[in-house]
């Protein structure tokens, strides 16, 4: 009986060891149950948790596979990411700025979607191409897929614009200015454009779109940083400049990073904004649809634009991407082909005002809405992937941090010279 009782006690301690081994604190906790961690989309986390957590539970009654979902603050998700590459236990399941890929595909902890893999969660032609081209490397099996599609466009509150004598948005960024002054009236606290002048990675993203006009780059064919060159000058130039020079933005919104320059165009203290998807989110402060018009984001006057590359917003969005150390790939698969079906595209989109990551979910009304349009219309034709090299994720806190320390300059009245934002820029490069 004692060897028997000391067999069994062995047997037990194997079996502790390998279900401890198989929880692992904060990552899956076993076959039957998955971690996700989800960008925050809408309003709040909690707008986030309650939008989400009825898919989540569909998903567990289709499957029998639980999810655990953790809703990761845009300020927090690029470093735990980046952490969780070197955690054999961290989350099966991620959201990913897809602006990002490349350099998390460089860390090589994602499962790639080789051509079988792709399979698996509907194939290559279901999702929508511009959107597929941010997910990864070129060359190279892309390391995660779209979730949620976005462009960047113009909002204006149409009555401000009325009240100014404007008919029509601006087409061009002189077009802007001049309406931008119009609207301007500082005495009022009314000013004519804001911006998120301290939030490095939307600062990023206006550097990319802007150069694109000026017919820049930010690394060249082989990977190479190309900061501080004359056409990125000139692009930081007109953008920053619009509060340096042009005096159309509040200088408080050097201090903005947490979509203040969203709630100020939703409360009639700015007349417009650049951003992706805001519908949604400015009818929750308490704007109506008819309020505000949406129109594609201007370009440079001629001649930049005569015969020259016409881009007015990076490809914007979210993807799904999965760890290699999951202990539930299949089930990781499945969850990731659940959240690009159709049905889900559809509900999650519609919350968030996005658009659709697969062809085949356009189809419904919801994404036929004047904003909807536009941001198709840009999306599929006047819309560029940001570089998808490993330095990009560096890229985005260099430069977006640089563009930072000037509307800090411009709002405290210092001179915002080419000379500045040339030094600006050789020394983020330096950092690389």
């Amino acid at each position: 009986m004692s060897i028997r009782r000391a067999i069994a006690a062995v047997t037990a301690i194997v079996l502790l060891a390998g279900s401890a081994a198989a929880c692992g604190g904060d990552g899956a906790a076993d076959a039957k149950t998955l971690v996700y961690w989800a960008s925050n989309q809408g309003p709040s986390l909690d707008f986030d948790r309650a939008t989400l957590q009825p898919q989540l539970d569909e998903f567990e009654h289709v499957t029998g596979i639980h999810v655990k979902l953790e809703v990761v603050p845009w300020s927090d998700l690029l470093d735990r990411l980046m952490a969780a590459t070197k955690d054999d236990d961290g989350p099966d399941v991620v959201n990913i700025g897809n602006t990002w890929s490349a350099s998390l595909q460089a860390t090589g902890a994602f499962v790639p979607f080789t051509g079988q893999t792709l399979d698996k969660v509907g194939g290559r032609d279901r999702f929508v191409p511009n959107a597929l081209a941010a997910a990864g490397a070129a060359g190279t099996p892309p390391s995660a897929v779209p979730l949620y599609s976005l462009s960047y466009a113009l909002y204006y509150n149409k009555r401000m614009f009325a009240e100014a004598g404007i008919a029509n948005p601006p087409k061009t960024w002189d077009e802007l200015v001049a309406d931008g002054r119009k609207l301007t009236k500082p005495a009022k606290g009314q000013w004519g454009l804001a911006v998120e002048g301290a939030n490095p990675a939307e600062n990023a993203h206006h550097a990319f779109t802007f150069s694109q006009q000026y017919r820049g780059q930010w690394f060249g064919p082989g990977g190479d940083a190309t900061f501080a060159t004359e056409p990125n000058v000139a692009a930081i130039k007109r953008y920053v400049g619009l509060m340096a020079d042009e005096h159309i933005v509040n200088p408080a919104d050097a201090g903005y990073s947490k979509n203040e320059s969203r709630a100020d165009f939703a409360s009639r203290k700015a007349a417009m904004l650049l951003w992706q998807a805001a519908g949604p989110s400015l009818q929750q402060a308490g704007m109506n649809a008819d309020e505000y018009g949406v129109a594609p984001m201007p370009y440079l006057a001629d001649p930049y634009t005569a015969g020259g590359v016409r881009i007015n917003s990076m490809v914007a969005g979210i993807n799904m991407a999965v760890y290699k150390h999951t202990r539930n790939l299949t089930g990781a698969l499945e969850f990731v082909e659940f959240m690009t079906s159709d049905k889900e595209q559809i509900i999650l989109n519609k919350a968030y005002g996005s658009l659709p990551s697969v062809r085949s979910a356009y189809s419904d009304a919801a994404f036929r809405t004047p904003e909807q349009e536009v941001l198709f219309q840009v999306l599929n034709s006047t819309a560029a992937p940001l570089p998808q090299v490993p330095e990009e994720s560096q890229f985005e806190t260099l430069v977006g941090t640089a563009m930072a320390e000037l509307f800090a300059d411009a709002a405290a009245g210092k001179p915002v010279t080419p000379e500045s934002i040339r030094a600006k820029l050789s020394a983020a490069e330096g950092k690389l």
